[in-house]
């Protein structure tokens, strides 16, 4: 399995929810609605998930394996944390031409 690729949907600032994320595997199946979710102590990822007829959310879909949901964890969180270094810059890159006009 590759994960071929990995799509931030939405970035969010407020509240616990992080990011919403779409990933590609072997560029022939795309999983949505994976989130990225700021933890008490760190950054992870929730999978697509549905409550079902007594109120329990359950995993839509997700990884077998310890090695296969690290796999998902860190190619995840890589594509955020570049996406907000991105927004970042062109905000930083936005500040700076904003203040040439002054």
């Amino acid at each position: 399995m590759e994960i071929t690729d990995v799509k931030i949907r939405r970035i969010m600032s407020e509240g616990r929810l992080r990011a919403v994320v779409s990933v590609t595997i072997d560029d022939m199946l795309a999983v949505h609605d994976i989130k990225v979710v700021q933890g008490d102590d760190r950054l992870f990822v929730a999978m697509p998930s549905r409550k079902d007829e007594s109120g329990i959310f359950r995993d839509i879909v997700h990884p077998i394996s310890a090695f296969a949901r690290k796999q998902f964890e860190e190619r995840i969180l890589e594509a955020y944390q570049e996406q907000l270094a991105l927004l970042e810059a062109e905000a930083d890159a936005d500040n700076a031409s904003g203040s040439d006009i002054e």
